[in-house]
């Protein structure tokens, strides 16, 4: 039975525990369309997983956008927040803080195996069946003795914590298809092109313009999985033509992006 200690917010019940009420904990829920978490964090760690939809989660450092097919640990103490443009369906695994973490204090998204989703789902099971502990701990043991060997997921946004920098980005969060280029934004802020562009892949790992792509091509997700057309979607994005961002899209996400609006 999950602990007491619950707020309602958006149709979502938002865990407000002062611990987990064992070491090991499974809880499976919905997040209703539409509906935004706000930063928070938690004591212990994370392991966030969508069985079905898309979510987008962000933390100081980062922004994530999760599928079916990746997974998100999240270490103790992590702020961060979830936000659906459509309803999700969410199996996550707790982990009390004191036990051996394969991540350390390091968010990892993770490209989620078949045996990782069935290790999942079975977790989930059994703690609705309210299932003897030890069997639990068995399962979660095997589970945690996968994580580290998954490989890194790509659906990743580093984001810089320089305040000029960070200014910038959020500006381009806020609207993906923004064409000024970095000597434009360096002129914006008060910084010389040279040193916004080397403080830029220092903090991210990834110069202006890839950044960028990035940026677009995970904005682009949602509205495609929505059903919006491909030609606007591309145009939004800041794509001299659907072509482009086609070629773009497949070189990193290995479809095309109307296999997205498919699925």
């Amino acid at each position: 039975m999950p602990p007491t200690g619950q707020s309602v917010a958006d149709g979502l019940v938002i865990p407000t525990w002062d611990a987990l009420p064992a070491p090991l904990y499974f809880r499976a829920h919905a997040i209703p369309a539409g509906v935004t978490v706000p930063l928070h964090r938690h004591p212990w760690a994370q392991l966030l997983y969508a069985c079905r939809g898309l979510m987008q989660v962000d933390t100081e450092s980062a922004r994530y956008l999760l599928s079916p097919e990746q997974a998100l640990w999240i270490p103790p103490g992590t702020a961060h927040g979830v936000s659906v443009e459509h309803e999700v369906w969410c199996r996550s695994l707790y982990l009390d803080a004191t036990l051996p973490l394969p991540f350390g204090q390091r968010c990892e998204a993770l490209t989620v195996t078949p045996l990782l989703r069935e290790l999942i789902a079975a977790g989930s099971a059994l703690a609705a069946e309210d299932s003897d502990p030890a069997e639990v701990d068995r399962l979660v043991a095997v589970l945690l003795d996968r994580l580290p060997r998954l490989q890194a997921a790509r659906l990743v946004l580093p984001l810089p914590s320089d305040p000029r920098l960070r200014r910038l980005a959020d500006a381009l969060l806020a609207e993906p298809g923004d064409e000024r280029r970095m000597e434009d934004w360096a002129r914006q802020v008060g910084a010389s092109e040279r040193t916004l562009a080397r403080r830029f892949r220092a903090e991210t790992g990834l110069g202006f313009r890839a950044w960028r792509q990035q940026l677009r091509l995970l904005a682009a997700l949602p509205r495609l999985q929505a059903g919006e057309a491909v030609t606007r979607v591309a145009a939004d994005s800041g794509y001299a033509s659907t072509s482009a961002f086609i070629e773009a899209f497949q070189r990193q996400f290995g479809c095309t992006p109307g296999r997205v609006g498919m699925a």
